[in-house]
């Protein structure tokens, strides 16, 4: 156990790291960000924060020197430089290679029993071109790595879009498209002793490939499909040995939920838990990673609404504000540009 006043090491200075931040000193740990961008809004929180390159291994070696325990932001910071910090880091570092690629996240989901949409690796033109014929259009190439919100994605609506598609040189995956009626997330946290928590489960709506707005309670629809989707959820934290927050992201179908991707970190369909849950998602990673008790994620309110602020829809502040049921949440960033997360506005229903 990792007792109050010690610091926590951040990887990443985006939004979540500061919300990470301001949990952690109300429960009060001190936090240091490691960042290779000089402008963060999660440094702007906490008590140290170090620039540096990920792989510059000095710079590491006295971050981690600074931290009793060191947790990560984002998904995408390359997992070969954490190896001397791994005795430190949680999640584990596991989680964050199988997350990082499509193709292996897939794999490992499908081996405990989870139903991925179709899907083929694609590393050649032919490879795609076999991978349509298999698969059928419409479908989705994506990049093995590194995409989020949808970013390093190709919509093919017949194959005559693939003849003309200029491929990127990185693997790839081919996914089909999934019929489905509804998207939802799997928010769960699990404490270094195992003990396992869920949220109420959002029922998530995405513009251009990013969250728009999140619903607690989702439709019955979406109720139906939270066990089999919560189960499959635990089968994750427990083969990654987990410590955490861990998100797993669904298609409601009738035929039941299909897996789309796993987030092994804090979650922005979890933003609503800060007022809308007796305890955050960001309370409960800091007890995960410091071995402390989890808080009880139960609904503070009979539902809660979430709406993220994307570009210049952050100007809507004092709008926002007016209406004094609304929390609103600023990340601080300098410059609101089209598909940039600004904020978010939480709405409790009482």
């Amino acid at each position: 156990m990792i007792p109050p006043g010690e610091t926590i090491g951040i990887l990443g200075g985006g939004q979540l790291g500061r919300m990470i931040a301001m949990a952690a000193a109300q429960l009060g740990y001190r936090c240091h960000v490691y960042a290779p961008e000089p402008e963060s809004i999660a440094a702007e929180v906490c008590g140290g924060f170090t620039c540096a390159a990920w792989d510059d291994a000095e710079a590491l070696a006295r971050f981690a020197a600074d931290c009793a325990v060191i947790t990560y932001e984002f998904e995408n910071v390359p997992v070969a430089p954490l190896a001397p910090l791994a005795d430190k880091l949680l999640a584990h570092p596991r989680a964050l290679e199988t997350a990082q690629d499509r193709v292996d996240e897939k794999t490992f989901v499908e081996a405990l029993g989870g139903r991925p949409a179709p899907w083929a690796a694609v590393d050649s033109r032919a490879d795609l071109d076999a991978a349509i014929a298999r698969i059928g259009t419409p479908g989705i190439l994506k990049t093995r790595r590194d995409g989020y919100d949808g970013k390093g994605q190709w919509r093919i609506m017949t194959p005559a879009d693939a003849e003309g598609l200029d491929l990127p040189a990185a693997a790839l995956v081919y996914e089909g498209f999934v019929d489905f009626r509804a998207e939802f997330s799997v928010l769960m946290c699990r404490g270094a002793d195992g003990d396992i928590r869920f949220w109420d489960t959002p029922e998530n709506v995405h513009k251009g490939g990013i969250l728009s707005v999140s619903t607690i309670p989702g439709s019955a629809l979406v109720q139906d499909q939270v066990d089999e989707a919560r189960a499959l959820a635990a089968k994750v934290a427990e083969a990654l040995g987990y410590v955490g927050v861990l998100t797993l992201e669904f298609f409601a179908t009738e035929k039941g939920p299909v897996f789309n991707e796993m987030a092994p970190r804090v979650h922005n369909s979890g933003h609503w838990t800060i007022e809308g849950a007796i305890t955050s998602q960001f309370e409960n990673h800091v007890r995960a990673i410091c071995g402390l008790p989890l808080g009880d994620c139960h609904l503070a309110a009979k539902g809660v609404v979430m709406n993220n602020l994307i570009g210049d829809e952050v100007h809507d502040w004092a709008q926002i504000l007016s209406d004094p049921a609304n929390h609103l949440h600023l990340y601080g960033k300098a410059a609101a540009r089209p598909g940039r997360k600004m904020g978010h506005v939480t709405r409790l229903i009482l």
